[in-house]
Order: structure tokens, then sequence, then C-alpha cells
């Protein structure tokens, strides 16, 4: 079958397109290992192929409306200020001028006080809808041929306000990353990590294609090895990728996909500049928060260059790196891979010299899920600083963390009963927190509790 392009600057049609082919695929699937073909079959396919015909009418309305509206010169007094579009929905500000409500609002949104155009200063924000020229519009569209509900719907979207003028910044500074020019680079991701920050248009336009974050890492894969001299190209492209994900859950998942990302965030935190490599942690953290992501990232080696930079301690990264791998670690599988890589004895050397307590006893409250963790525990003395934890810190979630791992390693090392049980008779921290605690450490500490009685009457029954 022929590839059609109907749907392909869509990218929810896109979904909806390849939603509408599975199930048909799947109808027709039945329809070949039915020995009759039933009615109900049947009704389900032709509702399929009909939602696929009005998805495909749909698109190519909207198509011709947008080309006529590319070819049909607008009358100046129908277009923004702010955005030199065709107004959808315009309205007076203060000052007597009229704006497309979308972008004045977000002018306003943006802490400005003053008309765009003239500069006066407003006297207040209420915005009054202009239905004399939404009527004057209305016409105009039905005078040229356009309908009004698709350039309402197709010309800006309400969460992301991109505009043919953003569009055009946009590609220029994508040509300018493609360009031989090393200054050239620099300068448009530069500026492609000012506007990605600074709101959420650049973000959405690159959500729209892999192409926009194949381009906007192109220089780090040309200069390779000689990043050295250019560590500002590499912190502005990282950054970038940090801002790209931030957007929504599309823009993740198209980010972490891409299969030059996840090598160049590992380069990032082995070699990047302190802000780069916190940036880099930052961005493992944002693309983590997408289930299908966890395992993608988590086999890519990435926890070992992470924990590395947490072993070194730097106060400013500390933070973002503790995050990606809590985050990470919420998979399963990715336990295993942290403390294969040395977690453990990292996470309890910060937590033992009281750094960090609060964002690593939680990573390691997982870790110990995992028999080595314990081993490891056990000969790092963790029993020791776990038990101080329980008894002395006045964090709540820090006392649940650490009896949390305290119960795991009574459970499956009765080595450490006796100095549980001599903590227990001197100064009752157990019993205090199966009283006080939050309702999973009250759990957790009577499980211990019941381990120790147990053993005691064993004791006594021998």
């Amino acid at each position: 079958m022929a590839k059609t392009d109907v749907f392909d600057s869509d990218p929810t049609a896109i979904a909806k397109a390849k939603e509408l082919k599975r199930e048909m695929k799947k109808l027709l699937m039945n329809i070949e290992e039915e020995d009759g073909l039933s009615v109900q079959t049947i009704d389900q396919l032709q509702e399929a192929l009909s939602s696929f015909k009005q998805a495909t009418m749909r698109k190519m309305a909207k198509s011709s409306s947008l080309e006529m509206l590319e070819t049909v010169s607008c009358p100046d007094e129908f277009r923004c200020p702010l955005s030199n579009e065709l107004m959808r929905d315009p309205v007076v500000l203060a000052s007597g001028q009229t704006y497309d409500k979308l972008f004045i609002q977000k002018w306003l949104s943006s802490g400005n006080r003053t008309c765009p155009k003239t500069q006066q200063v407003l006297p207040h924000t209420a915005l009054t809808p202009n239905l004399l020229i939404r009527d004057m519009i209305s016409k105009w569209c039905k005078t040229v041929g356009l309908e009004t509900t698709t350039y309402q719907t197709s010309l800006v979207d309400e969460e992301k306000a991109v505009t043919r003028s953003d569009r055009e910044i946009f590609n220029s500074l994508l040509c300018k990353l493609s360009s031989s020019n090393l200054q050239d680079q620099k300068s448009a991701a530069k500026e492609l990590r000012r506007l990605t920050k600074k709101g959420t248009e650049f973000r959405a336009l690159f959500g729209e294609s892999s192409e926009g974050i194949n381009r906007l890492v192109n220089p780090l894969l040309l200069h390779g090895t000689s990043l050295n001299e250019d560590e500002q190209l590499q912190e502005d492209v990282i950054t970038t990728l940090l801002n790209v994900s931030i957007h929504d859950d599309s823009n993740k998942k198209l980010v972490c996909e891409n299969h030059n990302v996840i090598p160049l965030l590992i380069d990032a935190l082995r070699r990047g500049t302190v802000a780069t490599r916190c940036n880099a942690a930052a961005t493992v953290f944002t693309l983590s928060a997408l289930d299908s992501n966890k395992a993608l990232i988590g086999k890519s080696g990435i926890l070992k260059p992470l924990i590395d930079l947490l072993e070194e301690g730097n106060p400013l990264a500390i933070k973002d790196v503790a995050a990606a791998i809590f985050t990470l670690c919420i998979a399963h599988e990715n336990r295993s891979r942290a403390v294969k890589d040395g977690a453990v004895r990292v996470l309890g050397k910060k937590i033992s010299d009281g750094l960090y307590v609060d964002e690593l006893l939680a990573i390691l409250a997982m870790l110990v899920t995992h028999w080595k963790a314990v081993e490891e525990l056990g000969e790092l003395g963790g029993v020791t600083w776990l038990l101080r934890i329980t008894r002395e810190s006045e964090c709540k979630r820090n006392k649940e963390n650490a009896i949390v791992i305290l119960h795991t390693i009574c459970f499956s090392d009765r080595t450490k009963w006796k100095e549980i049980k001599e903590e227990e008779s001197s100064y009752g921290t157990i019993t205090r927190l199966a009283r006080e605690g939050t309702s999973r450490a009250q759990r957790k500490a009577n499980g211990i509790l019941d381990r120790l009685r147990k053993a005691m009457n064993l004791t006594h029954t021998a």
C-alpha cells in the first residue's frame, strides 16, 4: 500500500490513524480465522473504516483551507499586532488597540503592563471582545472561501501559541546548527537554550518531529572529543534538551528515543562543566518521569556516571543526581543495576557522614529489596547508623525509610538481631516508632518487634 502523507504533520492525527489501522488489522485477522463471518465483526470493520475516512477527509479539508490562507492576502486590520496572524478571538485592550486574545494574554502574563503597539501604560488589564472585528473577519473568511473553524483551530494551538514567526526563527536556528561554522552553531545553541527556557512555543516546535532533536545534537556529534574547547556549546545543547523534555510526555518520549541523546547525556555527566553535569542529571530525571523511558535509560549504563557524580559530592549537583537515580530505580530492573554499579557503598558513606540524608535514604530504602544491598549494608556497618537515624532524626520520613531498611535487614540477616535488640533495650527506639511513626513506619517497627520476640522465645525454649 502506498504511504499517504495526510497525517504526516499532525502528531495527534498520526496516533489516531495508527490506532484505527491497528483496529482494522485486528478485525481482518479475525475475519481470516473465523469459519463463519459474524455480523458484529462486519459492523466493527465498517465503523473503523468510516472513522478512518472521516479523519482523512477532515485532514484534507484542513490542509486545503490552510493552503488557501497562505495564498490569500489578509487585511492588516484583521492581523494581531503581536503575532502578525489572522485574529481568531479579537479583544480590545484598555489602550483601545485590538489584539488576538491568546497573544495579548501571553503578553500580560509575562508581567507587561503597557500596550505593545502604543507603549501606553495600562490603567487596567481587562479585555473586551471586539465583536465588530470578529464579525468582519468571519465575513471575510466566507468571501475568500476559508472555513473559520479551520483557521481557528489550526493556525495557533491554545497551549503552544506557535506563530509563523516562531517557526521561521526556529527553522533559521536549526539551519545555523547544521552549519559547518562553529560560531554559528554556538550562537544558535545559545539562542535555542534561551527561547526554550522563556516559553512553551519552541519546546512545542521541537516536539513536532525527531528532526529538530537530530539537528540540535548534531554539533556535539561532529566535535566529539574536541569538545573540551567548546564546553559552552555542550552546556547549551544539554540544557536545551532539558527544556524541551520538560514540555510534555510526548517530548520526553521523542527525546529519549533519539539514539544519540542518552550517549551524549552520559558523556556530559562524565566530562562536562559543573552546570552541564547538573543539567544532564536533571534531564535524566525529567525523561525518567515517563515509565517507558525508565528501562530504556537504565539499560544504557547511565547509572554508573550518575553514581560517580554522586560520590564526587558537588553540592550543586547532588539533588539533581539523587532525583535522577531515585526516579530510575522506581523500575525494579534498574535497582539491580544500581547495586551492581556501587550505589550502596556510595549512599552508605554519604548517609553515615550525615550528608544529604533525606534524598539518599529514600534511594537506599528502594535498593534494599535486592539481596546484595543487604549484604553490603552489613559489611558497611549500616545497622549502627540506621538505628541512630531512627533514634535521633526529627524527620518522620527519614525515620520511616531507616526502619524500612532495618526491617529488611532484620528478616534477611539474623546476625544483626543482637545489635537491634541492644538498641531496643537501651533506648526503646523501635517501640517508640511503633507508637509514634508514620503508618508505614509503625508496621515495619511492629514487624521487627515481633521477630525479636519470636527469636527470644526460641532461645528460651532451646
